[in-house]
C-alpha cells in the first residue's frame, strides 16, 4: 500500500450496536476468550456492527467459526432487529450443518438474547453463550474481522 500511494482512511463515526439494557436471558461468559478449536464447527462467534454506504447505514451480522476463522455466513439489513441475526444463523446452519453441542458466542444483544434467537439456538443442539459486560475481548475474533473490514 505504501509503495502505491494508498491510505486507510479510519472513520470516527460511532453507532451502538449492542443493547444490553434489555429483559431477554443474558446466558454465560464460558468461553474465557478460549478463541480457538480443534476442528470446524465446534465455536462459532457472532455479532453485528455497522458500515456507512452512500445510500446510508447498513448493519452488517456475521458468524465466523473460530477453527478457520472464516466467515461462515452473514446477513445485511437496514434495522438491526433480530431477524438480521436468525437470518444470519439459519444461512450459516444450512451452509455447515453442526453438530449438537456446537457453540455459538456472541455478545449481550437483545438480538441475541431474543426468545426467537434463543429457540432457533436450541432447535439446533448450539450450546449459547455470551460475553461478559463491557469487556470486548471476550469476543476479539468478530471484533478484529470488523476492524479489518472496516479498514
Amino acid at each position: 500500500m505504501r509503495q502505491s500511494g494508498i491510505k486507510v482512511l479510519r472513520s470516527r463515526n460511532l453507532k451502538r450496536t449492542t443493547d444490553g439494557d434489555h429483559d431477554f436471558n443474558i446466558l454465560p461468559n464460558l468461553l474465557q476468550q478460549v478463541f480457538t478449536a480443534s476442528g470446524p464447527n465446534q465455536k462459532w462467534a457472532g455479532d453485528i456492527t455497522y458500515v456507512w454506504t452512500r445510500e446510508g447505514w447498513i448493519y452488517l451480522a456475521v458468524i465466523i467459526d473460530l477453527f478457520s476463522r472464516r466467515v461462515e455466513d452473514w446477513a445485511i439489513s437496514n434495522r438491526m432487529k433480530q431477524d438480521l441475526t436468525i437470518r444470519a444463523l439459519n444461512m450459516a446452519i444450512a451452509l455447515r450443518k453442526p453438530s449438537p453441542g456446537c457453540i455459538h458466542h456472541t455478545d449481550r444483544g437483545s438480538q441475541y438474547c431474543a426468545h426467537d434467537c434463543q429457540k432457533l439456538l436450541r432447535r439446533h443442539g448450539f450450546k449459547a453463550l455470551m460475553r461478559g459486560k463491557g469487556n470486548c475481548y471476550d469476543n476479539s475474533a468478530v471484533e478484529s474481522f470488523f476492524k479489518s473490514l472496516k479498514a
